[in-house]
């Protein structure tokens, strides 16, 4: 805690001007920093660091590593944190070069990771990106990486190295990990197809880590998951039940925050949660669309998206209108009225903090998860409780007619479950009358 960090963010020189356009050095740098801040570092400089050509040894020129260990011995800052990704052998070089402790962007976000995991799962996947991290690390001119032991018995031999011990030992317990995992996944899928036997549709939250996705969902469920001004506030998956304005009930879920430049190590093991953004009916991207980075933001979001294949109806969320000026949210606002269900692309703009939006977005998720839906006609013998139960369960009741001996529905419900009602109400052929 309070440990002194030197943050330097290392800008290509040849980033081609697609990239420049939406994202400049400095705002990478301060996206640094703020991942530094949330390990609790105490940032006492920050530079950006032009790169012409990558240095095998050190990945910057020895220009830049002396100018860099001048201000280090200036500063004594406890660790310095180099946003980019560093070989194994670049790290050490310039920790020697710099006498100080050398984090790579990767590592704090695995740092992040480690400490803000809250479920088994969660850990699970952090240990998993961590193993792997590691055993890159391994390299053969680590000092204390000598012989360990002699062969023993009939076998003989030169013995086991501490550097293959090492590695040994990080395999097994990484075999031992996807084993647990994929026992989670399995469970993973095993809810989803329960929850399908409800006719609750799914609505996933993604976007941008700290675009605000956990104050909505909290303002969306009357739920207190954790919500802060922080980089990765959330890590493990949340769903609540939410009953919209027309009383059509759907499952929304919280997921990881997305960032550019992911660690690879941590979209493989994480891919186990974000499967429950590919599960989803409707996934909602919300925006930070007071940052000043917002445009360059939805474009790694949408990267991500498109990697992991997910093809689902996507909804535009403008999230934290109320830090624009009164005008640009005045003029948002107006256009939420103006939202039909054929306007997806659309964004609707909201503030999950003070709920000005809100009821816009209401609207426009009904819209969404019930633009396929079919219209039904139902009528049921009105001593029939059992399937006037069924119908209230497994449907949204839109009108009810009740005569003396008969009930007349109108339903709603979800394309996959009419076959469900076919089969439920085999004898009324006759009564079930399904509309366009």
């Amino acid at each position: 805690m309070g440990s002194r960090a030197f943050v330097i963010h290392v800008e290509p020189k040849n980033r081609s001007r697609k990239d420049e356009a939406l994202r400049d050095a400095q705002a990478r740098l301060e996206e640094a920093v703020g991942l530094t801040a949330a390990i609790h570092l105490n940032v006492v400089e920050a530079l950006v660091a032009p790169l012409a050509r990558p240095t095998p040894g050190t990945l910057l020129g020895t220009g830049k590593v002396e100018e860099i260990a001048v201000l280090a011995r200036d500063q004594e800052p406890d660790v310095i944190i180099v946003n980019a990704h560093l070989s194994p052998v670049q790290q050490r070089n310039l920790e020697k070069a710099w006498n100080s402790k050398v984090l790579d962007r990767t590592a704090v976000i695995l740092e992040i990771f480690g400490e803000r995991a809250a479920t088994r799962e969660g850990r699970l996947q952090v240990e998993l990106a961590h193993l792997n991290y590691q055993r890159s690390r391994l390299v053969r001119s680590w000092t204390h990486l000598e012989r360990q032991r002699g062969g023993f018995g009939f076998l003989g031999g030169p013995g086991e190295s501490q550097i293959e011990s090492d590695r040994r030992l990080i395999a097994e317990r990484i075999v031992r990990i996807k084993a647990e995992l994929e026992k989670v996944k399995q469970t993973r899928s095993l809810g989803r197809q329960a929850r399908k036997k409800v006719p609750f549709p799914v609505v996933a939250l993604v976007g941008y880590t700290n675009a605000g996705k956990s104050t909505l969902f909290n303002r969306l469920t009357d739920s207190k998951v954790l919500a802060k001004d922080l980089l990765f506030a959330t890590l493990d998956p949340t769903m609540r039940g939410v009953k919209l304005l027309k009383g059509t009930r759907i499952i929304l879920s919280d997921t990881v925050g997305f960032i550019s430049d992911l660690p690879t190590e941590l979209v493989a093991a994480f891919r186990a949660t974000l499967e429950e953004v590919l599960a989803a009916d409707v996934i909602v991207h919300v925006r930070d669309t007071a940052h000043d980075e917002t445009a360059a933001q939805k474009a790694d979001v949408l990267a991500v998206l498109e990697e992991l294949g997910a093809d689902k109806p996507m909804m535009e969320v403008l999230n934290k209108i109320d830090l624009l000026e009164p005008s640009q949210r005045k003029g948002l606002l107006s256009r939420n009225g103006r939202f039909s269900r054929d306007d997806m692309d659309e964004g609707i703009a909201v503030s999950a903090l003070t709920g000005d939006g809100i009821p816009a977005l209401l609207a426009a998720l009904e819209s969404a998860v019930t633009r396929d839906n079919i219209t039904l006609t139902l009528k049921l013998d009105a001593a029939d409780g059992g399937a006037l139960a069924f119908a209230y369960r497994h449907a949204q009741v839109l009108e009810r007619r009740d005569q003396a001996e008969e009930i007349t529905l109108s339903l709603r419900i979800h394309p996959d479950d009419f076959g469900r009602f076919k089969n439920r109400f085999p004898k009324l052929g006759q009564g079930l009358v399904k509309k366009s």
